[in-house]
């Protein structure tokens, strides 16, 4: 999804920067936007059943800040996949009160991809879990690792450690 300042049309994913993450919701009119809980803009929440499914008013929603609309693209079939603003705004409040957040796995951008998309997903999940399956800089090995000049102590194994402490 590609995401842009614009004007908000009904049954819209929205989102708000907050620090280094996003908060997200669907976009039913100035006077309701309906989100996974509200925008936590004292930090990180914490999860657990009181974060619930609510409906605010848009300046609830944006604390101030840009609002962005999420534009489905064409590569991957966004567009076609894309529920209608009808269809989007009916499972939005039909989730109202639901609870059950996790910050990882069940937050406010699986919510909104839910409504639009049937699909629960969550870019920043499926960010986190790249990223604890990317090998450690230590784990791969330094260039030149066969050559003892160019090998550091911590890329060379234990065996070869105690073998040039011989030498």
């Amino acid at each position: 999804m590609k995401w842009s300042p614009d004007k908000c049309s009904p049954g819209d994913v929205i989102r708000v920067r907050i620090g280094s993450f996003c908060h997200y919701g669907i976009y039913v009119s100035d006077e309701e936007v309906i989100q996974f809980g509200l925008p936590p803009v004292g930090g990180l929440p914490s999860g657990g059943d009181d974060i619930r499914v609510i409906a605010t008013d848009i300046d609830v929603f944006s604390c101030g800040r840009i609002v962005e609309v999420g534009v489905p693209e064409r590569a991957g079939g966004e567009r076609r996949r894309r529920f209608s603003a009808e269809k989007t705004i009916a499972l939005a409040r039909a989730r109202l009160g639901e609870g059950g957040y996790s910050i990882l796995h069940n937050n406010c951008e699986h919510f909104a991809w839910e409504c639009a998309f049937g699909i629960h997903r969550s870019e920043a999940e499926e960010e986190a879990q790249e990223t604890a399956e990317r090998p450690s800089a230590a784990a791969i090995p330094a260039a030149g690792a066969g050559n003892t000049a160019t090998t550091t102590a911590a890329t060379r194994s234990p065996a070869a450690r105690r073998t040039e402490g011989r030498r």
